[in-house]
């Protein structure tokens, strides 16, 4: 059985060449930069797609709900989230943390952000 064992790989495109060096993950853990290099067009895709979803939400008229003030507050965690890691203030942020069960559910399915009380 012939096995392969990829080290590198070179990948040329439009805006340059990238070299992926396959065996340092796996020798070692990954720094800064080789998270960097691994993650951040993924990462800087789902921003511009969270820009383009608000830019949605401010062109069209009517009013919001309770999922856009949980937007906004998850947006808020992940600037700003304290002692604890980032994905859990956000997760926190968007969750739930009512104690009381509803006495009939209404729907199946849940709708990714608590129902806030306001008080006016």
């Amino acid at each position: 059985m012939n096995v392969f064992y990829l080290e590198n790989l070179k990948l040329e495109t439009e805006f340059g060449v990238w070299i992926f060096k396959f065996n340092t993950y796996y020798k070692s853990m990954p720094n800064k930069e080789d998270i960097l290099d691994l993650y951040f067009m993924d990462a800087r895709c789902k921003l511009i797609d969270i820009a383009a979803f608000l830019d949605r939400l401010d062109r069209h008229e009517g009013n919001t709900d309770f999922r856009y003030e949980g937007f906004n507050q998850a947006l808020n965690a992940m600037q700003n989230p304290g002692a604890v890691p980032r994905a859990q203030a956000v997760l926190e942020a968007l969750s739930d943390h009512s104690e009381e069960p509803i006495p009939k559910a209404t729907i199946q399915g849940a709708f990714g952000a608590p129902r806030l009380e306001i008080n006016n």
